[in-house]
This record gives C-alpha cells, structure tokens and sequence, in this order.
C-alpha cells in the first residue's frame, strides 16, 4: 500500500496544520540565528515564526564567518539591532521599543534559534555580535513547549520567544495566537508522529 507523503510546506504527513498558522503583522523585524544542528530537527518552532510572520529572516550560523545577509540587516539604518540574550547588562524590550521610536528606527530583535547549550556556543563564538546590545525578556506565563526532553525551567523555544517579545510590544492578541497555534501543533505533531491523525477531545 502506498504512503502518504508529507507536506511540503508543514512537513506533517497525517495532518497538516497550514491552514492553522497564524498570519501576524508587527512593526519590528525578526532574525532567527539557527544552529546548523537546529535546521534538521523537526522539533524545530522557528520555522513557525518565520512562517508566521512577513518580516522575519532565517540565518544559519557559521563560526567562522557571519550570515552577509544578517550583516546586511545590522548595518542598515533602518533597523535598531539587539540580540535576545539575558545577561547582568541586558535592557529590556519596551526600553528597546521605546528607543526605537525615538529614534524612528524598527527593532530587528535577533533571537538565538537552537538549544540553550548551543545559543551560548553561538555568543561565545561569534565575536561580531559582542557590539549588539543585549534583550532580555519577562515572561508573564512558564513555557507550554513539550517536544523536547530536559527542559530547564525559565526556558523558552524560539517560537515562545517571538510570542514573549510581541506580548512586550504590547500586542497581546498576536502573542496569544501564536502561543494557541503552539499548543494546537504539540498535539497534531504527537498524533503525527504515532501514525495516526489528529482527533481533537
């Protein structure tokens, strides 16, 4: 008999969830980093947020060189880089939004799109970052995200990341429909990988 084959664009093979992806519009831009490694999990939420939201960018990390593309995205005037990173020196999202405006720029918040170990792989290897200020977030609810074994408390996916940063925007309706569509695909991706589509309770 033959198999299905999955969908090109959700990469679900029982139940695709594109119709279900939620179409955001925010004045800020956003720039996933990705580890190499972080590209072929299918555990992945990054690919939500790009998928998501019209500006956001994906960017493989390199440790030799940077992504021209992310360089080309620092250096343009247009933007106010900072990168999502809590540190003693860190600042916080509404004094970034709140710079921004002053100084009639977009935020192009670039998030560390891998696993904790390897975001701080990333900073400590990446000396073309070190000029970038540093974001930190407060997250107002403790992540849902259950796709992965030995989460450490306080730490988000990349796609709770995105959901946190808009909430601090003070667009709490798109935040929220991003974390819905979250919980929504938890289910559908366990369905999926047992076999079997998804039957809502």
């Amino acid at each position: 008999m033959a198999t299905e084959s999955p969908c090109p664009n959700c990469g679900l093979k029982f139940n695709c969830i594109c119709s279900s992806i939620p179409n955001l519009n925010v004045n800020a831009h956003f720039a996933l980093l990705t580890h190499e490694n972080e590209q072929h999990r299918d555990t992945n939420t990054g690919q939500w947020l790009m998928k998501s939201l019209p500006h956001c960018s994906i960017h493989i990390w390199q440790r030799k060189s940077p992504c021209e593309r992310l360089m080309a995205l620092i250096e343009d005037e247009k933007y106010l880089p900072v990168l999502l990173f809590p540190s003693d020196h860190s600042i916080s999202v509404e004094i970034t939004q709140t710079n921004a405006n002053q100084q009639s720029r977009i935020p192009l918040f670039i998030i560390l799109d891998s696993t904790w170990q390897e975001a701080s792989k990333i900073l400590r290897k990446s000396n073309w970052l070190n000029d970038i200020p540093l974001v930190h977030l407060t997250p107002k609810q403790a992540s849902v995200y259950q796709l992965r074994k030995n989460q450490s408390d306080g730490h988000l996916c990349t796609l709770e990341v995105g959901a946190e940063v808009i909430r601090e925007l003070g667009d709490n309706h798109q935040a929220d429909l991003l974390i819905e569509f979250l919980t929504h695909y938890m289910q559908v991706f366990q369905a999926d990988k047992s076999g079997h589509s998804y039957q809502p309770n």
